[in-house]
């Protein structure tokens, strides 16, 4: 059954903007030791992998849209994909901001230090700084302002942002990277998608 476009936002579009609250409300369940829940001897540090984790869990489930739209014959995957990137850059953006306020203490001098002497956390910056122009310009009067192709051209950048995420988080780690290794996996087929599909596009264009 293929959802209208009441359904899409009246029942789809709400249901998916309270599962993707829900790793954020249960971080904030277990900062306020709710039922019992609470964190581990480094909170900050749980806080801060947490939120990342999210961030590129979403920035993934992003780029499954348009595969998905593709095995189902069907566009009203894409109506989801603003939000679930909206929440992308949440979690990133928390992500961040954990980083500087809890961990840093905004101590700036080594904030900045730290984005350019570690090369993990220059990394994460870089796909944080690429994210805000994507965020900034989600909306349809900003595609109207921009034009469709430089619109895309500028949201195609998704795919570097979840790359270096993936790099930023293998660099963390860097003892058992088995983790970031599964998430470049995935990346790398949402990506090789892509390139598969446009090399159809372009035989079936030579072929016409």
């Amino acid at each position: 059954m293929v959802p209208n476009q009441k359904t899409i936002k009246f029942v789809l579009k709400p249901l998916l903007f309270i599962a993707c609250l829900i790793p954020f409300a249960l971080l904030a369940l277990k900062a306020f030791g709710v039922a019992g829940a609470g964190f581990g001897p480094n909170p900050v540090e749980e806080v801060l992998h947490e939120l990342g984790l999210w961030g590129l869990r979403f920035l993934l489930i992003t780029l499954l849209i348009t595969p998905l739209k593709d095995i189902l014959h069907k566009p009203w995957p894409i109506a989801l994909r603003r939000m679930l990137g909206l929440f992308a850059f949440f979690y990133v953006t928390m992500h961040f901001v954990t980083w500087l306020w809890l961990d840093r203490e905004l101590y700036w001098p080594g904030i900045l230090e730290d984005i350019g002497k570690r090369p993990f956390i220059t990394l994460g910056f870089a796909a944080f700084v690429l994210l805000i122009p994507m965020a900034m310009t989600s909306t349809n009067g900003w595609i109207r302002r921009m034009g469709a192709q430089r619109w895309r051209a500028l949201h195609k950048s998704i795919y570097v942002i979840v790359l270096l995420g993936v790099w930023h988080f293998y660099w963390l780690v860097k003892s058992d990277v088995r983790e970031p290794l599964v998430y470049l996996g995935i990346a790398l087929v949402l990506l090789g998608w892509r390139v598969w599909k446009a090399l159809q596009k372009r035989r079936a264009t030579k072929s016409a």
